[in-house]
């Protein structure tokens, strides 16, 4: 359960994304967000900030804050019942981390998204240009989940798998749940007494995987069970995540500080793993044949710039994969295109700068990321 290898710290992140579950964000009594422990969770986005480190929060809480004042009160709600009160409550969920984040001077930015936006690849590429524009513009992005538009029944967990998504998509290097209870545990401690903390999980093995429970009662719809499966995601994708507790205030302070917490470690491969799915797992449909200069370049870990581009062939669309060829035709590897190939084929060998004089519109600086790319 436990592992040699360094226990994370959050004093370290880079980028880190915090999920907040409904039960942290709204008052079970009053239904109205807690704003004063929202004001102590900017303070703690405030500081990490302030040292450099980019956050994310993914934020549950529509539903709740609005079933009150909607008078969907009873326990179990109907799918049409679910939507509207999202649609009411993320206005006010929205409003409420508005004015949290700007009374320390930052700017929320919100984003709804579903899961289907982090697994369909031209939808992923949006969203997570979208996200890292937001970041590079020194904004908080606050997502939820996208509930007003569900065609299904909003299933327990989402925003924790949407979380650990998002943690993927932008290469975040931690991922910190918030929760009502300081990590996990052997057994669900409020029934039984013998059962252990587990301060840190190095690979989730099905023994752990079964310690996962029944989601609390509430307005929470997580549980231990979701966290795991968003401790497996997380960590394929190279990112630590840690299940903290939230109801105190300055909770990332408190995490800081050495507080009981559960951290799992991120897989030694996982950085690599998307990588080898753009090798082996997608079709390319086109071929962008590049110069020797260009060539160089990506042999020390630059990305594709379109002045390094010499000739666009195949029909493809933005997202798609496609071969990377070098001068003399040899194949030098593969990645997903950041253009189409008749915009590709309009700034072949231009210079980033010239993109939006030539498109109409300023797209990404590469042709493809180094993040998208992999050389053979």
């Amino acid at each position: 359960m436990t592992s040699s290898r360094a226990v994370p710290s959050l004093t370290t992140a880079q980028r880190v994304v915090i999920k907040i579950g409904s039960a942290l964000v709204v008052d079970d009594k009053t239904a109205a967000p807690r704003t004063g422990w929202l004001a102590s969770v900017a303070a703690d986005i405030q500081r990490l900030r302030g040292r450099g480190t980019e956050v994310i929060v993914v934020s549950s809480g529509a539903i709740a804050l609005a079933r009150r004042s909607l008078k969907l009160t009873h326990k179990k709600l109907k799918l049409e019942e679910k939507q509207a009160a999202a649609a009411v409550g993320q206005i006010r969920l929205a409003q409420a981390w508005a004015e949290t984040l700007s009374a320390r001077g930052m700017t929320a930015a919100q984003l709804l998204l579903t899961l289907d936006d982090t697994e369909d690849r031209r939808r992923y590429l949006n969203a997570r240009e979208t996200l890292t524009t937001l970041l590079g513009l020194g904004c908080i992005p606050v997502i939820n989940e996208n509930d007003t538009v569900a065609t299904s029944e909003i299933r327990f967990g989402d925003n924790d798998r949407l979380a650990a998504r998002v943690a993927e998509m932008v290469r975040a290097d931690q991922l910190i749940l918030l929760s009502d209870i300081d990590g996990l545990y052997t057994a669900d401690p409020r029934r039984d007494p013998d059962a252990r903390h587990i301060p840190v999980v190095g690979c989730l093995t099905p023994d752990i995987e079964a310690m996962g429970g029944e989601p609390p009662p509430g307005y929470s719809s997580g549980g231990m069970r979701t966290k795991l499966v968003a401790a497996r995601i997380a960590t394929q994708a190279g990112c630590a995540m840690a299940i903290a507790i939230g109801k105190v205030e300055q909770p990332l302070l408190v995490l800081e500080q050495g507080a009981r917490c559960t951290w799992f470690l991120p897989s030694p491969e996982g950085r690599s793993r998307r990588k080898q799915w753009i090798a082996g797992s997608l079709s390319p449909q086109g071929t962008l044949t590049v110069d020797a200069g260009a060539a160089r370049a990506l042999a020390n870990g630059s990305s594709l710039l379109p002045v390094g581009v010499r000739a666009v062939e195949g029909q493809f669309t933005r997202g798609d994969a496609v071969t990377i060829l070098g001068p003399g035709g040899a194949v030098l590897g593969r990645g997903l295109s950041a253009y189409a190939s008749a915009d590709a084929e309009r700034i072949v060998g231009r210079r980033s700068a010239e993109i939006e004089a030539i498109l109409g519109w300023r797209g990404r600086d590469e042709m493809i990321h180094r993040d998208d790319l992999v050389l053979v």
